[in-house]
């Protein structure tokens, strides 16, 4: 027995390639969803299964004898499709396969908007937990092709986009694909979050170009909106961010966050994660927001009051800080004030440790701590007027008077 895969395009047979047309007409049994098994007229006397997961489809064809079977899927074979996780099972059963692929929703919908596709990213929301504002702010200016379903419909994403500040983008849905009742929507993302679409549709956001180009960290403080609320210096953000290992996807706080200037560059140096700025000056607050848009910091948000009951209601932040983190930072809050202690240890043995200590209110100030190293401790001016070092530090012809005035003669 050998069993096809199909790709079944957007939907119309008018979209299948030849060799699918040719397979589903040999079928015996059609397998795959509801609405494609039963919407397939081209094998009328085939037996139908409806069923989505790889493992009842595998036992479908182990308990029967098909002679053809074919399994049904929607768009491509190789793009968000269930054979992915069938492929194996198959294998491991001793099943042989074929794959015909199809024609995917993206490449449908991107000929219908007579538009190129090659450098959209894509996305998926159907059944996935989905965050479009980290999707479209990490695309960096390149149009993002979402596919929607179930609770991440095209309307949702578009409702979460323009609350985000992004409702100015233009959209495009396109609804019904291949069908006769086929629509398609082309309009700003505020006015697609208004309208109703069904689950079976595709969005695309034209992309968002990056307010503030991404280099590294540490932007200047200069291209911070400032007044007279406390900011971290650019120095310390750079190491402390440096520290950090910021990856991303991940949730970050930013308690005490002043100016935003932490939190800004968070945002952008992890477009996909949430950052949480946390501050309960009414200033602090405004100038947070003025930040977040003139940098584009979209995946920033504020949550305004006193820690830690401002804390309650945010996700959980990621607690796996990197070692170099743990090890060289501590970061303390008290109401909007932070304050960052970095320790720096020298490896040379005569050096002393530096410590910096910054608070945003302060400014920087340094203080260097006692050395504690015993070389370094025999390099301190003795109580006596004579000075005195190692023999093992002495320079090479001071080391030779000791040595009788044959080593190096009068003259």
């Amino acid at each position: 027995m050998e069993v096809t895969l199909i790709g079944m395009g957007p939907g119309d047979p008018s979209a299948l390639t030849g060799g699918a047309l040719t397979a589903l007409e040999r079928a015996d049994v059609l397998i795959g969803s509801r609405r494609l098994v039963e919407g397939c007229t081209l094998a009328p006397e085939a037996q139908r299964f409806c069923s989505t997961k790889s493992a009842e489809i595998v036992e479908i064809l182990a308990e029967g004898r098909w002679e053809p079977p074919c399994v049904l899927y929607s768009g491509d074979t190789g793009f968000h499709s269930g054979t992915r996780t069938l492929l194996p099972q198959l294998a491991e059963r001793g099943i042989s396969w074929r794959v015909l692929p199809g024609v995917s929703s993206m490449q449908y919908f991107a000929a219908r908007l007579d538009r190129p596709w090659q450098e959209w990213r894509v996305v998926s929301a159907h059944g996935l937990a989905c965050d479009p504002v980290g999707e479209v702010l990490a695309a960096r200016g390149r149009p993002v092709f979402f596919l929607t379903g179930g609770a991440g419909g095209a309307a949702a994403l578009c409702r979460r986009l323009a609350r985000a500040g992004l409702g100015s983008l233009t959209a495009a849905v396109g609804e019904a694909l291949s069908y006769p009742e086929e629509r398609i929507v082309e309009a700003q993302v505020w006015e697609l979050a208004e309208q109703e679409f069904s689950t079976l549709s595709v969005l695309l956001v034209d992309g968002a170009a990056p307010v503030w180009p991404v280099r590294s960290q540490g932007i200047d403080d200069g291209a911070f909106l400032r007044g007279e609320v406390p900011m971290t210096k650019q120095e310390v953000r750079a190491a402390a961010l440096a520290k950090l290992e910021v990856r991303d996807g991940a949730v970050y706080w930013d308690v005490g966050a002043g100016t935003g200037s932490v939190s800004v560059e968070l945002a952008l140096l992890a477009p996909r994660s949430q950052v949480y700025a946390v501050e309960y000056k009414g200033e602090a607050c405004a100038l947070i927001r003025a930040n977040r848009e003139r940098f584009g910091a979209y995946n920033l948000e504020v949550a305004e009051g006193r820690a830690p009951a401002a804390l309650a209601e945010l996700p959980a932040p990621d607690t796996r800080a990197p070692q170099a983190f743990r090890k060289f930072c501590r970061s303390t809050t008290s109401g909007s004030r932070a304050a960052l202690e970095i320790t720096v240890t020298p490896s040379a043995p005569q050096a002393a440790s530096i410590r910096f200590s910054v608070a945003p209110t302060d400014g920087i100030r340094s203080t260097t701590s006692r050395p504690r190293s015993r070389s370094a401790r025999q390099w301190r001016k003795p109580p006596s007027s004579r000075i005195s070092a190692p023999r093992s530090r002495r320079p090479a012809r001071w080391r030779s008077i000791g040595r009788g005035p044959s080593s190096h003669p009068p003259g």
